[in-house]
């Protein structure tokens, strides 16, 4: 099981990253990269990280079932 705090974060980068995901595009299609910079630096949607949707698991993360495959196993 991952620590609560590292769930959190996670959420709280996802929330960010749909926040300035219209903005980013529009820096981004200007070339804007001095505007880009001052942006959050968690908005950026490379930033996040896949999770097992039970476990919080970062690790061994399987996109078709949105668990990790120790997960799958125990199933």
């Amino acid at each position: 099981m991952a620590k609560e705090s590292m769930k959190a974060r996670e959420v709280k980068r996802a929330k960010l990253v749909e926040k300035y995901a219209e903005k980013r595009a529009k820096l981004k299609a200007e070339g804007d990269f001095i505007g880009l910079q001052k942006l959050p630096r968690n908005s950026n949607p490379i930033r996040l990280h896949t999770r097992c949707m039970i476990t919080g698991r970062p690790r061994g993360y399987m996109r078709q079932s949105g668990v990790s495959r120790i997960t799958v196993r125990e199933r």
